[in-house]
């Protein structure tokens, strides 16, 4: 790698940074006169003041400045921009009008589609079976829609995650991180300078967005994040035929495939429609199992970092490659399953609690009445 390669790489990087900072105010403003704010209306929310979101559009510009000006845009690149440019729309047509889930996700398949039309496809994937002697498959016709649903999934993986603080953001560029060491390894230069520019967008809003948050990225940011992380593991990730390479994208962005497919899964064995939002992800749970918004925020970051450095060890040679990456997975598997499973007995003592307390007479209920009748006016 030159010496010219690195300096486009930390310039990427600082340049990105610096346009996030500087333009995530002027989001801000700009959120409160489209009417682009988040009002705690339900328990999911943790915030308890209406706050703008929006500032994934400074991320997003951010990126795409200093992608424009350091990286080669080749036809790859050219189609993963554009989907990104959909999927921005998008976005912030949803942080401003709250659009239906249906919409939104034929959208990103045409998004997604665009990517795959220019050349982002996962063609080969490395074969899981040790004992054979080919060490890639060709996926065939079949390689276009698994790639679609990989970006989509990883797209909305990313905003089920979007609901505490600096969550999102902060594992998005943990995750990159990993990309980047790993782009740096297998000689993927260009994807390297495209993910600097990434992760310096994201650490330029990381200051607004942390406990207190003065914004939030909203969907325009998620998602975004989402399909940019997913197209470029695709381009720099997937095309590697190491047999262990197959791994490496699922565990870098280990956390929000967990949280989507727990999602996904908890919500069909309940009879809900998968795309409509609950209060049961990784990061809900965890708060109710009393730790504050930034313990929680905190332990989704440990839990980043200790897969992302799975990925990366498992990308270098090593002997004990394969003793770290099972340490790291029980660990990770330990700590979810107390996430998902220590807190049933407290819901279950709480319910009871509250069927108990409803049985009781409210003395107060006229006047509650006549205030949630006013409520219905405003």
């Amino acid at each position: 790698m030159t010496t010219t390669k690195v300096v486009y790489m930390l310039l990427a990087m600082l340049v990105a940074a610096l346009v996030s900072f500087l333009s995530t105010p002027m989001v801000k403003s700009l959120a409160y006169k489209v009417g682009a704010i988040d009002v705690p209306k339900d328990n999911r929310r943790m915030h308890k003041v209406p706050i703008p979101r929006l500032g994934g559009l400074a991320i997003f510009l951010a990126f795409l400045l200093s992608v424009l000006v350091f990286a080669d845009i080749d036809r790859q690149i050219r189609g993963i921009l554009l989907g990104a440019v959909m999927i921005v729309v998008l976005g912030v047509m949803d942080d401003i009008m709250a659009l239906k889930a249906l919409p939104k996700l034929i959208v990103q398949i045409l998004a997604a589609g665009t990517a795959v039309y220019h050349g982002c496809v996962i063609q080969f994937l490395s074969n899981p079976n040790v004992f054979s002697t080919r060490t890639y498959m060709d996926l065939g016709w079949l390689s276009i829609p698994i790639t679609i649903i990989w970006i989509v999934a990883i797209t909305n993986a990313v905003n089920f995650i979007d609901g505490l603080d600096g969550l999102a953001v902060g594992v998005s560029a943990i995750s990159t991180a990993s990309l980047i060491v790993i782009a740096i390894m297998v000689s993927e230069v260009n994807i390297t300078i495209i993910l600097c520019a990434l992760f310096g967008a994201c650490l330029g809003f990381i200051p607004y967005n942390l406990n207190p948050a003065k914004i939030f990225m909203g969907d325009t940011g998620s998602t975004f994040l989402g399909y940019i992380m997913a197209t470029l593991s695709i381009t720099g990730l997937f095309k590697m035929y190491a047999i262990i390479s197959f791994a490496v994208p699922f565990l870098i962005l280990g956390v929000p495939i967990f949280d989507i497919c727990f999602a996904f899964l908890r919500r069909i064995a309940k009879g809900q429609n998968p795309m409509v939002a609950d209060r049961g992800h990784v990061h809900h749970r965890l708060i109710d199992m009393g730790f504050s918004q930034k313990q929680a925020v905190a332990i989704c970051y440990m839990l980043t970092a200790i897969l992302g450095l799975s990925a990366v060890l498992l990308t270098s040679s090593g002997a004990f490659k394969a003793l770290i990456l099972i340490g790291a997975v029980f660990v990770v598997g330990a700590i979810g399953f107390r996430v998902i499973f220590s807190n049933a007995k407290k819901n279950e003592n709480m319910q009871k609690d509250c069927e108990k307390s409803s049985d009781q007479p409210d003395l107060n209920a006229e006047e509650s009445s006549d205030v949630t009748e006013e409520d219905k006016n405003e």
